[in-house]
């Protein structure tokens, strides 16, 4: 697979971080009346500004500007106690001998908070890029974009592994291939030509050295 990068979203993707999240919300919001399952669904891969946008206009009112800020606290408590890597990933990535980097919509603190609990951190290295450091987020190609110059990679020469509808779309606009992993009994409503889909991580390694011949 010589000529190939392969760049991964964290949340939901790599870490099973989507279901804690969203339960920080219910923590601390339990007026939202709302399961964790609705609000995943509602919510993956957006930027927490729109999310918090979002849960304003649901609850009638504006929240407290500590509000964030309580919040990541909430979420790294979550993960201190009950991250782990989604299932196969540290298999797939035992496996995969090709250049490879993060990029994500969360901020770097949570992006290496992620990767030392769940143990995935040697395989990146500081490969690592950040919406909040390119100031680009998903939809908007911008982080994809620069994840690949800074890996010293054209947008064709990359793929994209994504669970989001909003993760995929970024990657089309960026000129990447996306591979789209679903979740157990999720359904894809968003698919296109340039999408891959697949359920199993360990499954991943082999569909990449297929799309490489």
């Amino acid at each position: 697979m010589n000529g190939l990068c392969v760049i991964f979203d964290l949340d939901g993707t790599l870490v099973d971080s989507e279901a804690l999240c969203n339960q920080a919300f219910l923590d601390l919001l339990p007026q939202l009346n709302e399961t964790v399952n609705v609000l995943m669904l509602r919510y993956r891969g957006k930027k927490l500004a729109a999310i918090l946008t979002d849960i304003e206009i649901r609850l009638g009112r504006k929240l407290p500007e500590t509000f964030e800020q309580h919040y990541r606290q909430r979420v790294s408590e979550l993960f201190r106690c009950e991250l782990k890597p989604m299932p196969g990933v540290i298999e797939m990535l035992e496996a995969l001998h090709v250049p490879k980097c993060i990029a994500s919509s969360g901020p770097m603190p949570k992006i290496r908070q992620s990767l030392e609990i769940s143990g995935l951190a040697p395989y990146f290295g500081d490969n690592l890029f950040s919406s909040y450091e390119v100031g680009s987020w998903k939809p908007e190609p911008g982080l994809f974009q620069y994840a690949a110059k800074s890996m010293g990679f054209m947008p064709d020469q990359c793929v994209v592994i994504e669970d989001s509808e909003v993760g995929v779309e970024a990657a089309a606009a960026a000129g990447m291939r996306a591979f789209r992993y679903l979740h157990k009994g999720e359904y894809a409503s968003y698919g296109g030509e340039s999408i891959e889909l697949f359920d199993d991580m360990l499954l991943l390694p082999k569909l990449l050295a297929d799309f490489a011949q």
